[in-house]
Order: C-alpha cells, then sequence, then structure tokens
C-alpha cells in the first residue's frame, strides 16, 4: 500500500519516517520528495507498506502525530494521474501563450490558432 505523509518538517530523514512506520508493520520504501532544481524536501513523502491491512493501521496510528513539532497528514496515495503536463502555462502539445493547440493558461482552449500568439512579421 503506497501513503502519503504529508507536513513534514525540513529535517525529518528517511530512516527516521521509517522508523515511525515500522511499528505498524513492514516498510517496503520511503521516499522523501525533493524540489528538482534546489534538492531541498518540499515537505512530504511517499512510504510503501507491504500489505494494506498494515498501511491502514500506519494511517490510523500515524495521522495527526507530531514529528519534530509538525503534526503529520498520513492518508493513501492516490495514483498519479497520466494528465502530468497537459493544460496550465501552455501545457497540452502546443500550446504557449495564446494556447492554440490545447492548453494554454489554465489548462483552457482547444486546437484553433492560439489567439494572440506571437507571429513573425515579414
Amino acid at each position: 500500500m503506497n501513503i502519503y505523509v504529508g507536513n513534514l518538517a525540513r529535517e525529518v530523514t528517511e530512516e527516521e519516517l521509517r522508523q515511525e512506520f515500522i511499528a505498524f508493520g513492514q516498510v517496503a520504501s520511503v521516499s522523501i520528495i525533493k524540489d528538482r532544481d534546489s534538492g531541498e524536501p518540499r515537505g512530504f513523502a511517499f512510504v510503501e507498506m507491504s500489505s494494506k491491512s498494515e498501511g491502514q493501521a500506519a494511517i490510523t496510528g500515524l495521522n495527526g502525530k507530531t514529528l519534530n513539532d509538525r503534526p503529520l497528514a498520513v492518508n493513501e496515495a492516490r495514483p498519479r494521474s497520466d494528465s502530468r503536463g497537459s493544460g496550465g502555462y501552455g501545457g497540452g502539445g502546443g500550446g504557449g501563450y495564446g494556447g492554440g493547440g490545447g492548453g494554454g493558461y489554465g489548462g483552457r482552449g482547444g486546437g484553433g490558432s492560439g489567439g494572440r500568439g506571437r507571429q513573425k512579421r515579414y
């Protein structure tokens, strides 16, 4: 079972987190998520427990527990959606400033010319 752990203090290590969860069962993996550019922890992690029953026990036992003066937010991780990267600023295959091609600001807009996109003038 994959578990989301939020509101982590920056100082918490993967080993400290593993020790919190191991009381509830076998821990397959612990991953503290770090910023891609700075390498600093982003304040959340994912813990993989061997069984669903152990994972549920860990969620019940650790949600709201204080670790390094911060209450943990612990719940079952939602599956990652396949739509990452579509929408948002110019996302969705084309997009850009005007949003032509299925993206644009806020993920709205669909095909077409892209509205106020930059065009070369000759």
